[in-house]
């Protein structure tokens, strides 16, 4: 690849990448460095793809594992807990009501913030990304029904921080 290509990839690339990595690392300067190391890997590795589909593709999961591994060796805890260990606690939510306002995407984007790790985790590569359980359950090692449990739970708990600041 040449220096034109490489510099045109990048700025085809970077960008998606960054915000990847920003939402689920929530910190602008490890999602830089993990745009960084992905972009590289793809570059050094001599990785080819036929479109640029499959490069956004390997790039989006190089991204999301690498923010993976950088969580776990930045929190020094496991990024999931078994469902076991969830407090059963929790009551189904209610939907907004119709004919409520719908709450602004900076208040979800707050309220993702602040939910905790495996449920913020789940919820922005299932929700945000687009990735089905069987392609998160492949990054992270949990299986597909523990994940499903985690969603589910995470988006209750986004339910109900919505409603007390909204």
């Amino acid at each position: 690849m040449t220096r034109q290509e490489a510099t045109a990839f990048y700025r085809i690339h970077s960008q998606p990448v960054y915000n990847t990595a920003l939402r689920i690392l929530q910190n602008p300067s490890e999602a830089a460095e993990v745009m960084q190391d992905t972009l590289l890997k793809y570059l050094s590795a001599g990785v080819r793809s036929a479109s640029d589909a499959q490069a956004a593709a390997w790039l989006r999961t190089t991204c999301v594992r690498k923010a993976i591994d950088l969580l776990r060796l930045r929190r020094k805890e496991p990024v999931f807990v078994d469902v076991q260990d969830l407090a059963e606690e929790e009551a189904p939510a209610e939907d907004f009501a119709p004919g409520s306002p719908m709450p602004q995407m900076e208040q979800i984007r707050r309220a993702m913030a602040s939910l905790p790790q495996p449920y913020a985790l789940v919820l922005n590569l299932s929700l945000v990304e687009g990735l089905s359980y069987a392609q998160i359950a492949k990054m992270t090692g949990q299986k597909e029904v523990t994940l499903r449990s985690i969603c589910s739970r995470g988006k209750l708990k986004l339910v109900k921080i919505l409603k007390a600041n909204g």
